[in-house]
């Protein structure tokens, strides 16, 4: 499998549109690694990871065709994951299509959103709940509870399988509550992409990872055997309010053998 960084900035991406931070200030500057767009990604180059607003500038940036897309797999429902407006680009009017060429899944707020925007178009659109799994082309997808989003909402992280290979992505986790962690027990994963929005900044917000707790949730899945030493572990979803460039995530992460995701990041398992 090779997942595809398309996206590796939290919700306001860095820089921030409206922001004078110094890591803001940094990324304009000096471009390159430290400009992030929205957090998304792409599997094996059709199955699409999240819709959020960047996602037009991803696919020019990385020479895509959406056309070539089976299936949109969002993990919830906050808006730098679910740019429902985008949707529509891909039927009649706006091209010859009588149908969508992708399958969208999602959890309940998802649903929601696509048929109350589109109550009458032909999207097929099918229901995820955390800890059942289902088969989205020859890949099996466990979604698994976040600590994240909105009260009533079924926040999710994706295992994904093929070929005895397995991922997660773990955008906007916070820490997860008991169940997903006896849950994930039963897994042992090749790459672990795990969010590390909150950056060097410690603060009390339990709906996303800062450093230490980045380093507490990984510590937890190599003492239960989920991580191991093989693991490929790779961040994301990181935000200009984390106080940390590119460069200064990855000298704190990198002699753990964690590599700090950036827009574009080709990873094999």
């Amino acid at each position: 499998m090779r997942l595809h960084l398309l996206g590796t900035g939290g919700a306001d991406g860095v820089p921030a549109l409206y922001s004078d931070t110094r890591v803001s200030r940094y990324a304009r500057e000096h471009g390159g690694k430290d400009v992030r767009s929205r957090s998304a990604a792409l599997l094996d180059g059709h199955i699409k990871i999240d819709f959020g607003p960047d996602t037009w500038a991803q696919v020019v940036r990385e020479g895509l065709d959406a056309r070539d897309w089976s299936s949109v797999v969002f993990t919830h429902a906050d808006a730098d994951h679910l740019a429902v407006e985008e949707l529509q680009y891909s039927l009649f009017p706006f091209n010859g299509f009588e149908a969508a060429g992708f399958v969208i899944y999602g959890n309940n707020r998802i649903v929601d959103s696509v048929w109350r925007r589109y109550p009458d178009w032909p999207f097929e659109v099918v229901l995820t709940e955390s800890f059942v799994p289902f088969e989205c082309c020859d890949y099996r997808v466990t979604p698994i509870r976040a600590k994240h989003g909105a009260e009533g909402e079924d926040a999710q992280n994706l295992i994904i399988e093929q070929g005895g290979r397995s991922l997660l992505y773990a955008t906007d986790t916070g820490i997860w509550e008991e169940p997903t962690w006896e849950y994930l027990r039963d897994f042992r994963l090749d790459l672990l992409v795990l969010e590390c929005t909150e950056g060097f900044v410690l603060t009390p917000y339990n709906g996303h990872l800062d450093i230490e707790e980045f380093r507490l949730v990984v510590a937890r899945m190599r003492d239960m055997g989920t991580v191991t030493d093989t693991t490929k572990i790779v961040t994301t979803h990181h935000s200009h309010n984390g106080e940390g460039t590119h460069a200064e995530l990855e000298a704190a992460l990198g002699p753990e053998g964690v590599v700090v995701g950036y827009d574009g990041l080709m990873i094999d398992i």
